[in-house]
């Protein structure tokens, strides 16, 4: 983040509460329109959403506000690494309105969720980026994120 101008002139960060479902809910039909492995399903995201606010010691559901109104998320949840022998952060969903995109929300919603992992002990935070999303590779780069040996696999249950 750049000097204490830019900063109070900037959106403000917050932690989300229950009132911001349906922002959040937005938020992620929006994130979920973009990437091939998921879609979105407004009743599901509100439950997925629910449930992360209703622990916030284990799970972090952040936003960035302006003008009064969400207009960016990002979430993580505390899992046990046994490679780092403890803590680690899973960055699950950032999404940022794309009228706002390119202002450094995105930025410093990763910023605000590092330091809540880093608050809880949490030694390393990690993610799933789309592969075919260029723009998002190109924003973790820039952010000092690297690429793992390791591939995502999932099964449906």
């Amino acid at each position: 983040m750049s000097g204490g101008a830019a900063r109070a002139s900037s959106s403000p960060i917050r932690a989300a509460t229950p009132r911001d479902l349906d922002a959040l809910v937005r938020l992620l039909g929006a994130l979920f329109s973009l990437e091939a492995d998921f879609t979105p399903d407004a009743p599901r995201q509100r439950r997925g959403l629910e449930l992360l606010l209703a622990d916030p010691q284990r799970r972090a559901v952040l936003v960035a506000e302006r003008g009064g109104a969400v207009v960016g998320m990002v979430t993580g949840q505390l899992l046990v690494s046994t490679a780092e022998g403890g803590p680690a952060v899973l960055l699950e969903d950032l999404v940022v309105e794309e009228a706002t995109r390119g202002q450094g929300l995105g930025r410093r919603l990763v910023d605000e969720l590092e330091r809540w992992a880093r608050g809880h002990g949490a030694s390393r935070v990690q993610l799933l980026v789309d592969e075919e999303n260029p723009e998002a590779l190109a924003f973790y780069r820039e952010l000092g994120w690297r690429p793992t040996q390791l591939r995502a696999l999932r099964r449906f249950l």
